[in-house]
């Protein structure tokens, strides 16, 4: 006898459900693709049909308006479809070519830029900072607004060698996917926690206080008689993970916490493996609400790189092809003693050899 399926709300719903009616027919016989202009792509299907994507730039924090706008659009263009991209770009899904003119005007209009596809910067990728994380060092979207009004040409223009993609976490616990991309903003601790001995027993187990430390800088110590915590600043990276789980391990510090940048890291696997994002200049201040300094060390980053590397290669391939003596004399940033690993296990990849690799 056959059993009746019932409709429940365990686990995710089917996701082949939401999409668009060209994908759902056509799922799994794509041929290619082609990037038309900037933000505006075309997928071809075996069977020969065509859906069109226009992706446009959103400010990643969204307000109930901002999203009743873009569904709006969609239900204008697209009879509804649209979807999300992992860099925050809204994109709407179009089996009607004639759509896209008037989609984009009226996208304009609204000032939502449309581009971010191919040789170029799209949305930068981001943490909360400090509009809703607790242990952020720097803020997350005044940061990216303050970059991205000055990139804002390579969003909507492919007018560099290759795909730049630039990331922002505001703490190393890197939740902003900064450890492997071309460019990475990373707010950076420089001071070990303040312990409150006063709230510590009240709030803290102290054996999970002193396991959440990676490098074992937290140790029990007895506080006028009080049973709490000690810090040995030597081993502490300043990570922050403490006070994920105490609140009385205060890691902010508006006057020692600063921001560093990281290049050189990617995830495709296209002509060379995936590659770690690397330290280039290891502190700036925390200028809000511009931050000048941090803008100006990414332009430069930017600029530089767009004029010296070849079609197609991206920001670590052109790195190791020029060596880094030559990337630090380009750029003009100081190469420093914080710019030699120090970490135990970092001997596996040293290079060994008294040869640098510095061409011209």
């Amino acid at each position: 006898m056959a059993v009746a399926q019932r409709k429940t709300d365990i686990g995710p719903p089917d996701f082949k459900q939401f999409l668009h009616p060209l994908i759902k027919k056509n799922y799994g016989t794509w041929k290619y693709h082609e990037i038309l202009e900037p933000g505006v792509m075309v997928h071809v299907a075996e069977s020969g049909d065509r859906i069109y994507t226009v992706r446009a730039g959103t400010p990643r924090l969204l307000s109930i308006e901002s999203i009743r706008t873009f569904a709006g659009l969609a239900d204008t263009y697209t009879g509804g479809y649209l979807r999300w991209t992992s860099r925050h770009n809204v994109e709407f899904l179009l089996d009607d070519p004639a759509k896209i003119g008037p989609l984009k005007k009226e996208l304009h209009e609204l000032g939502y830029p449309v581009g971010g596809t191919g040789n170029g910067i799209s949305s930068i990728v981001h943490t909360q900072g400090w509009v809703h994380c607790h242990s952020s060092a720097s803020d997350a979207s005044g940061v990216v607004k303050a970059v991205m009004d000055e990139l804002y040409g390579h969003f909507t223009h492919m007018d560099l060698p290759a795909k730049l993609r630039v990331a922002y976490a505001c703490c190393l616990n890197m939740c902003g996917a900064v450890h492997c991309s071309d460019i990475a903003i990373l707010g950076v601790h420089t001071k070990a926690p303040t312990i409150n001995h006063g709230d510590l027993p009240k709030m803290c187990e102290v054996p999970t206080l002193v396991a959440s430390c990676p490098t074992g800088a937290i140790r029990p110590a007895s506080v006028d008689g009080k049973q709490s915590v000690e810090v040995e600043e030597e081993q502490c990276m300043f990570c922050g993970n403490c006070y994920t789980v105490c609140p009385a391990m205060q890691i902010n510090n508006a006057e020692t916490d600063g921001i560093s940048i990281w290049v050189g890291g990617k995830v495709s696997n296209a002509r060379t493996e995936p590659k770690f994002s690397k330290l280039a200049i290891p502190f700036l201040p925390n200028n809000p609400p511009r931050w000048p300094e941090v803008v100006e060390a990414v332009v430069n980053i930017v600029n530089v790189y767009a004029k010296h590397a070849r079609k197609h290669e991206r920001m670590g391939e052109w790195i190791e092809r020029i060596g880094w003596p030559r990337f630090f004399e380009l750029t003009g940033i100081p190469f420093t003693k914080y710019h030699i690993d120090d970490f135990k296990h970092a001997g596996e990849t040293f290079k060994r050899s008294t040869h640098l690799k510095h061409t011209r």
